[in-house]
């Protein structure tokens, strides 16, 4: 990678790994949104516990984070391979639902004494916390071995340009 200056960041950004990298941050943005959001609901409309709340939050948010990382950001069509690529994801997904339901349990122990308000926030900010723990982790084994593009893949894929890494 180039030097982490804003001209070095966005040559990075230009290149294929860049893209994967700008397209995977802008899902993980979506997912958090919609994470946080469903936590929030069943935290505060639903009244569930954090670990319950954290389950839900994860299990669904998790759908959409895969289409749309296999689909947007790695470029991948046509049907799912099970072993290959589903299971991979979903057990990825499973590491970052149990560190994130253990920092939401100790975080809802640990904020009784504030008010509700409070305690949900500091919920949500535990929840955010152990997935961002795995969150490059989880960028180089998509990367690298979940979404790896294979060469007959590149003969889809338009020329790119040698100098920027856009297609021409």
């Amino acid at each position: 990678m180039k030097a982490l200056t804003p001209a070095g960041l966005m040559a990075h950004a230009r290149t294929p790994t860049g893209q994967k990298l700008v397209k995977y941050t802008m899902v993980s943005i979506i997912s958090v949104v919609i994470g946080q959001a469903l936590l929030f609901i069943a935290l505060t409309i639903l009244d569930w516990r954090a670990a319950p709340s954290n389950i839900f939050a994860v299990g669904v948010s998790s759908i959409p984070a895969y289409y749309l990382n296999r689909a947007w950001a790695w470029g991948k069509r046509g049907r799912s391979h099970l072993m290959k690529e589903v299971v991979p994801f979903w057990g990825l997904n499973f590491l970052g639902l149990v560190v994130s339901t253990l920092f939401v349990h100790v975080a809802e122990s640990r904020a009784k004494s504030y008010s509700e308000r409070t305690e949900t926030l500091i919920i949500m900010g535990a929840a955010l916390a152990g997935f961002g723990l795995l969150w490059v982790a989880k960028f180089v084994i998509l990367n690298k071995i979940l979404f790896r593009t294979h060469e007959q893949d590149l003969e889809d894929m338009p020329a790119l340009d040698g100098r920027t890494g856009i297609p021409t």
